[in-house]
């Protein structure tokens, strides 16, 4: 008698294996493959706040007023596939109560246009692209996936540098945890603007080469640990103009103690954030354990009834002796 295995059994088992080979390609190549920065963003992220800000209608400081600053990336989908890099042109205006809604950014307290180049995969800076400025560090708009509890080189475009973010403990937005990093810039000379001579004091020099300066008194990001995306930002920037070798400031040219994402903006931010980290979670550890674990027991069932359950079957030689007659 031959014994052959039911197709349930080869199916079951078939399909464990199948699962077993599946389970390792979804946490080593799928999940990592997953983790690339997007190039079809488009995104807007709003920060509010009271402060100070050079009236040039009025040719002095005013106090007390809010301060709106807008942030727009797009990314640049054509040059991202062509060089497989994440191209993102960055539009930031910063505006007053009179300068908004502003039909043309131009018109804005003040305006800059940016190109950033990162590598997709590792968020560092790539060179290429047009790329302006030309910057460093490893952190930026973004934060790299998998985000560490240490110290990150955080690209500040207005002071032209990097800046140690330390890492700070971990802070709820909007009900959702991330990683919390905080550092500050002191006041720092980042280039000269020509004014009239008595804006900084000097008021027998009709224009002078004035000295810029940057300060940012509570720099506070939190940040989501799979993605690496900015739940909430916030600054406290401060601009002066200086005379020439002074050691003091002249003209506060924009104060303030806090500007932070809007409500919107965070509640934007953290359902990105989540919902690309509900996927991230399901490639890198939902769906390979969970098919580790059922295809090792489909294995098991399927092999169990290989070998124990196959139907026998006669076997047609032993039969056909059997029932043939006897030759003397």
């Amino acid at each position: 008698m031959r014994r052959t295995a039911s197709p349930t059994s080869l199916l079951l088992f078939g399909a464990g294996v199948f699962l077993l080979v599946l389970a390792p390609l979804l946490a080593w190549y799928v999940a990592p493959h997953a983790k690339r920065t997007p190039i079809d963003v488009d995104t807007t992220t709003v920060f509010t706040g009271t402060g100070s800000y050079f009236d040039t209608s009025e040719v002095k400081t005013v106090h007390g007023k809010r301060i709106t600053v807008t942030r727009q990336v797009r990314g640049d989908v054509a040059d991202s596939e062509k060089s497989g890099n994440a191209v993102w042109d960055v539009s930031t205006s910063i505006d007053t109560d009179a300068t908004l809604p502003a039909a043309d950014t131009r018109d804005s307290l003040q305006w800059t246009l940016e190109r950033w180049v990162t590598d997709r995969a590792t968020n560092e800076p790539v060179h290429c692209c047009d790329e302006s400025p030309v910057f460093d560090g490893e952190a930026y708009l973004k934060f790299p996936f998998d985000v560490e509890k240490r110290s990150y080189r955080w690209w500040d475009a207005t002071l032209g540098g990097v800046v140690q973010l330390r890492y700070s403990g971990v802070k709820k937005v909007q009900g959702y945890q991330g990683l919390r990093f905080t550092g500050s810039v002191p006041a720092t000379k980042t280039g000269v603007r020509q004014v009239p001579g008595r804006l900084v004091g000097m008021d027998r020099t009709p224009q002078v080469l004035a000295e810029e300066w940057y300060a940012n008194s509570a720099i506070e990001l939190v940040v989501d640990r799979r993605t690496g995306r900015i739940l909430l930002a916030a600054i406290g920037p401060r601009k002066t103009l200086r005379a020439p070798g002074s050691g003091k400031d002249a003209v506060v040219l924009l104060e303030s103690a806090r500007l932070a994402f809007t409500p919107e903006t965070q509640r934007q931010q953290v359902e990105l954030a989540s919902g690309d980290s509900r996927r991230l979670a399901v490639l890198g550890s939902t769906a390979p354990v969970g098919a580790s674990a059922l295809g090792a027991v489909l294995a098991l069932v399927g092999a169990a009834l290989v070998a124990r359950g196959r139907r026998p079957t006669p076997d047609r030689t032993n039969a056909h002796l059997m029932t043939s007659p006897s030759v003397r």
